[in-house]
């Protein structure tokens, strides 16, 4: 369900749903900062205010840096969660550093070079910047097939997709005018991106944005599904939106409410527009001149993707797919080795092997030294990792795979895990695992435990969708804390200053949970190595049954 401001689109009204998010697109900044925010405060000082703002298009431009200076360094500040894609150009390449993205400034996040963003409510954004390139290796201001096919493949490839509430791209999409309205000047059959039209056709959008153009069209909402021959879908709006501050006066900023396609009625998505018309994309033979575009998808070495943790199929390929009959099979990457001594990088001296009780392909478990309880036991990846933000994607895998696992076997013992990981004076990644009995307090109690102890010492703690990622929130490099309860449920804390070591250890050890406060310090809690020895034998037993290892 999408509710326009200002008579942009269809005027339905949000009527119940309690889920609706106020967003705001825009068209090429191109360094125009002040005057595009200065007009964003007037809007939300009329209308209220918004959740985010989506920039499509040039961000940066040819014009000195001093005003963006005043952004970078803090002096000014963006009234509004920003949101922008990246370079389209040679000449603002240098803004944009890291290709998984990074926050340019408080408030402005760069997205990165393609992936997906899902917002605390459940909104989900697929993003690809630069503009189209055919030739390998791109720069890293273009796309290429290969980088749209990744994308379609990731998604499409589920049994359960019906689509993405938004796509972004910079360039527009070839065709988008075909049984649309006017597209003004821009002819459309010569103008924008084939591997555009590919994604968007795939992806199914229900809002698509794109600039570069300097001009704004809204072309009239078009079906994704043919009618009569499959069952109804939502409907696609494209809009292509003007630069920031053009002399012409043409609509740059885009105001529209929507509610997320996860939360929505089924009959209440798929209602067509009255206007509604045929798919741009699906004209004949222009649909195959799309697809020739579009490589088979192939393995990539990185993950730059954003990502639901807990859908996992489809979304990756097997090691033994279609390169296993090749004469030489790719070699497994080396795990990231660390600048010095490491007590977690598992082939490191410093290591203590005895608390070691389980080793998979990427990960292993060790016992807690001076741990909460005697299951109380580590996620820790093999190679130097220091956050989940870094984490490659097979490595991410094994994760979550260990995360379930271990839920399944405290389970079957009467009790609930709790995950926490605190990226903060810390160098090597390490996810703890502990153990509450059921007996001792609902999962609702942890809840309520973490955020009246967080509002005590004055942390916020946000609660983030079940299955989003920690990578579409924090980048790389950035402090935080995280805890996942049993049900799903995720806090997070972006840390900016100090924030106390023990916290995670103390909320868990406080009276409201595991009752043991004089626990809340892991040094308080040191045995003799014979006795972890003992225990780490123990747990090794006891959780043979679920080692998903001896399968592999």
């Amino acid at each position: 369900m999408i509710i326009p401001y200002d008579n942009c689109c269809d005027g339905r009204n949000a009527g119940s749903y309690g889920n609706t998010r106020n967003c705001l697109a825009c068209g090429d900044v191109e360094g125009k900062f002040d005057i595009l925010f200065n007009r964003v405060r007037a809007i939300q000082k009329k209308s209220g205010n918004f959740d985010l703002l989506l920039c499509v298009g040039n961000f940066f431009g040819s014009t000195p840096d001093a005003e963006w200076e005043e952004y970078k360094t803090g002096i000014k500040k963006a009234p509004i969660q920003t949101y922008v894609l990246g370079a389209n150009n040679q000449e603002t390449v240098k803004y944009f550093q890291d290709a998984d993205g990074c926050e340019l400034a408080e408030n402005i996040t760069y997205l990165g070079r393609k992936g997906i963003f899902t917002g605390s409510s459940g909104l989900q954004i697929v993003y690809l910047s630069g503009t189209e390139s055919l030739n390998e290796p791109v720069p890293g201001y273009n796309f290429s097939p290969k980088d749209v096919s990744s994308l379609r493949t990731m998604l499409c490839t589920t049994s359960q997709f019906k689509g993405v509430d938004i796509l972004l791209t910079s360039p527009w999409p070839k065709y988008v005018g075909n049984f649309g309205n006017s597209s003004g000047e821009v002819d459309t059959k010569k103008c924008g991106s084939a591997l555009v039209s590919s994604l968007a056709m795939g992806l199914k959008p229900r809002y698509h944005f794109a600039a570069l153009e300097k001009t704004y069209y809204e072309r009239l909402p078009y079906r994704n599904h043919v009618v009569l021959q499959e069952n109804a879908q939502h409907a696609t709006r494209f809009i292509a939106l003007a630069n920031v501050g053009n002399p012409e006066k043409k609509k740059y900023l885009y105001a529209f409410s929507i509610v997320p396609m996860k939360l929505m009625d089924a009959a209440e998505l798929v209602k067509q527009p009255p206007d509604v018309t045929e798919n741009p994309y699906r004209k004949s033979g222009q649909e195959a001149s799309i697809g020739k575009q579009i490589p088979a998808p192939v393995e990539e070495s990185a993950c730059q993707f954003f990502f639901d943790l807990n859908e996992k199929q489809g979304r990756k390929r097997s090691s033994t797919g279609r390169d296993s009959k090749s004469p030489h099979p790719k070699q497994p990457r080396k795990p990231p080795q660390p600048p010095g001594p490491c007590w977690f990088c598992l082939a490191s001296p410093e290591v203590e092997k005895h608390l070691v009780v389980n080793i998979g392909t990427h990960c292993y478990l060790a016992l807690a030294k001076g741990g909460l309880s005697d299951d109380h036991v580590l996620i820790l990846p093999i190679g130097h990792y220091q956050s989940v933000v870094e984490l490659s994607a097979e490595v991410v895998e094994e994760v979550e795979k260990y995360k379930a696992t271990l839920r399944r076997f405290f389970k079957s013992r009467g009790k609930r895990c709790v995950v926490f990981e605190r990226n903060y004076k810390s160098h090597h990644l390490q996810l703890q695992v502990i153990p509450v009995p059921v007996s001792c307090c609902a999962t609702d109690d942890i809840k309520d435990a973490f955020i009246t102890q967080a509002q005590e010492q004055q942390i916020e703690l946000l609660e983030i969708p079940e299955h989003s990622d920690i990578k579409q929130i924090a980048q790389p490099g950035a402090a935080y804390f995280y805890v996942e309860l049993d049900t799903g449920e995720k806090l997070f804390h972006r840390i900016k200053k100090n924030f106390p070591l023990q916290f995670g250890r103390e909320v868990l050890a406080s009276e409201a949970i595991l009752n043991i406060p004089g626990k809340s310090d892991w040094r308080q809690c040191q045995i003799s190595k014979e006795d972890e020895e003992t225990l780490a034998r123990r747990f090794q037993k006891d959780f043979e049954p679920y080692d998903f290892t001896l399968d592999d």
